[in-house]
């Protein structure tokens, strides 16, 4: 069974439409539908926004439903210029940005006394999400480091820090956690992410216009990747 997680409705409705033979399964506030999507048994949940919330997910998604892998799909803001709004990043890595002991003598990003603290994305997955994004998209598809933090980044000066600091080629709120626990854990993961925003500093602009256009993008992939699978 394959973990598919978003973290808002937009990004799962078109999983709960196409899903067969559903049961709903309530853990820790978090609706989880588990049943079958184009032949495929998955469990599909929304996870929520933040790294918590994520992290909750993730945990319940491996322990109770047992999931083999992790899929997580959605929209995320362009650290890198070269993209476009719809363009698609796979996650090669995972960090978080907001993790700052740098006081103690540690790398911002660093997790203090941790093996790791870049979390990298499975490589057989990676390569299905390639295949498959560029199977079915017209614009980019390119594979990167995705950074998580619990803010949600608009300002330019901050899109170019964070782009040169960590080499990222884009922004979100819950890639980096889902990572950490499926690392943790030993269960293979991997991040698909639609550009809702350019890294222009209008991400507060584009974000609600273009939301629904990039997640019904991301399903596309993930749902080419399930037929793969």
């Amino acid at each position: 069974m394959i973990g598919i997680i978003g973290a808002m409705d937009e990004e799962i409705h078109l999983f709960k439409k196409g899903m067969e033979h559903t049961e709903e399964k309530v853990k820790a506030g978090i609706t989880y539908y588990v049943g079958e999507f184009q032949g495929k048994p998955i469990a599909l949940c929304k996870s929520g926004v933040g790294k918590v919330n994520a992290s909750v997910c993730s945990q319940i998604l491996i322990d109770r439903f047992g999931v083999s892998g992790v899929i997580f799909t959605g929209v995320a803001g362009a650290l890198d210029p070269t993209l476009e709004i719809g363009d698609i990043v796979i996650s090669e890595d995972c960090q978080y940005h907001d993790l700052d002991a740098s006081a103690l003598g540690f790398e911002k990003g660093e997790i203090p006394f941790a093996q790791k603290s870049v979390f990298a994305a499975d490589s057989k997955l990676i390569e299905i999400a390639m295949e498959a994004s560029q199977e079915i998209t017209e614009g980019k598809t390119m594979t990167g480091r995705i950074i998580s933090g619990d803010q949600f980044v608009a300002d330019r000066t901050t899109v170019t820090e964070l782009h040169h600091q960590f080499n990222a080629a884009c922004v979100e709120m819950e890639g980096a956690a889902i990572a950490h626990v499926c690392d943790m854990n030993d269960v293979p993961f991997v991040i698909v992410r639609s550009m809702s925003d350019k890294a222009d500093g209008s991400a507060d602009v584009n974000f609600l216009e273009f939301t629904k256009l990039a997640s019904n993008r991301s399903y596309e992939i993930v749902a080419r990747m399930l037929k793969k699978m």
